[in-house]
């Protein structure tokens, strides 16, 4: 198959790296990609936001399987045009991706599928949590415990332009739910812990996400996307948008049960970075057998290994996501260290791999244990360097790393 991945992040770059060891893989293309990506194929000057030109492209090279990594394309009804004109694509339709879209549309499916979400509050008063209601690229989420944090943060959300939703804070660990679905079906694909916050201690403001490790101790996957992922996708079909895709859930595991803090269309990012590595079997037939609509005898498993992963971010992310012009050293000394390196934001000048956006690079390794792929995963890092650079130390810590 031919396949193409839609982007340039970090996650592309993983679900390339994975895609490429396919048997069933004939060639690899990207759009736009990036240079980690164009290690593994071939990268075309084509964004991820250009339905044409996508169209375009997936016509002269004959693409097989369109997969689609970010969300602003899937919620822009990318996949429907490339559907609409007999191109195979693993990513829902526009209407489908409503459900990260617009977190109102998500209130509305959730209660309509009776899954526990968090209650709405029509006024917004401390404690709460407050959401920009389109997508903020995981920034437009913020906690208020005191009104002081409340009015500080109400311009911000406005400033998004899309709507607030106001919402009672809940307590608990987060964890990232995973789940690949063929419109009807929903099969698990694993779960991670990410790290929303700039600085360790989960200090300062949202991110699209510092680091994650997975697997997440003691929790049964399996049980909760039964829970939580099929009544969802039951809903979405019944409304005639059928989700084909990656359903990605955020969940706060509360004393009263895991209740659904908000739905991604796509896989996460950084998440993806730890599940990669740990997915054992054939990602490619996967992808194309939810495309096709035909995820039974699918079989999805992931090592017992565990993974971590780190993101060098740039010096004033996430104010800013447009560093750029920084070399980037010690990329080849992290890989033979044993470590996975997947470029983020990154660009080739005169032969040098430098900066070129927000969270950089996503440094991830592989270990019997969380501690020890924490381990491996820092010294790595260790060994990477941008002037400017900066990342969390205490990834994974709480997990007895």
């Amino acid at each position: 198959m031919n396949v193409l991945v839609v982007g340039s992040g970090a996650r592309e770059h993983a679900l390339a790296w994975r895609l490429a060891q396919s048997e069933s893989l004939t060639e690899l293309h990207a759009a736009p990609g990036n240079p980690g990506i164009a290690s593994l194929g071939r990268c075309h000057p084509v964004r991820a936001d250009d339905g044409d030109g996508l169209l375009a492209l997936a016509t002269t090279t004959e693409i097989d399987l369109a997969v689609i990594g970010p969300e602003a394309p899937l919620v822009a009804g990318v996949a429907d045009l490339l559907r609409q004109n007999g191109v195979s694509v693993f990513g829902p339709s526009g209407e489908a991706a409503r459900i990260e879209g617009s977190k109102t549309f998500a209130k509305e499916v959730l209660r309509a599928a009776g899954v526990a979400t968090a209650e709405t509050m029509s006024v917004a008063r401390a404690p709460c949590v407050l959401k920009a209601d389109g997508l903020a690229s995981g920034k437009g989420v913020f906690v208020c415990r005191t009104a002081a944090e409340l009015e500080a943060a109400l311009p911000v959300v406005e400033a998004f332009g899309s709507g607030a939703v106001i919402e009672e804070l809940l307590e608990g660990p987060e964890v990232s739910l995973f789940a690949l679905s063929d419109g009807r079906a929903a099969v698990p694909f694993g779960a991670a812990q990410d790290f929303k916050r700039i600085g360790d201690g989960d200090e300062g403001p949202n991110t699209g996400g510092m680091g994650a490790y997975s697997p997440v101790p003691d929790l049964d996957a399996a049980a909760l996307v039964e829970q939580v992922h099929a009544p969802v996708i039951q809903e979405l079909a019944r409304r005639g948008a059928p989700f084909v895709g990656c359903l990605f859930a955020g969940l706060m595991l509360t004393a009263d049960g895991p209740k659904v803090l908000e739905f991604n269309a796509r896989f996460g990012d950084p998440e993806t970075q730890v599940l990669m590595p740990r997915f054992r079997g054939d990602l490619l037939e996967a992808l194309a057998a939810a495309a096709r609509g035909d995820l039974g005898g699918v079989e999805l498993s992931l090592d017992d290994d565990a993974a971590v992963t780190v993101v060098l971010a740039a010096p004033d992310y996430p104010e800013r996501s447009d560093y750029a012009g920084a070399t980037i050293r010690g990329l080849d000394a992290a890989a033979e260290a044993g470590a996975l390196v997947f470029q983020g934001g990154t660009a080739v000048r005169d032969g040098r791999v430098i900066t070129n956006g927000g969270r950089i690079l996503s440094v991830t390794a592989t270990g019997a244990s969380l501690s020890e792929a924490r381990t491996k995963a820092y010294a790595a890092v260790d060994l990477v360097s941008f002037e400017g650079a900066r990342f969390r130390r205490d990834i994974a810590a709480v997990a007895g790393g």
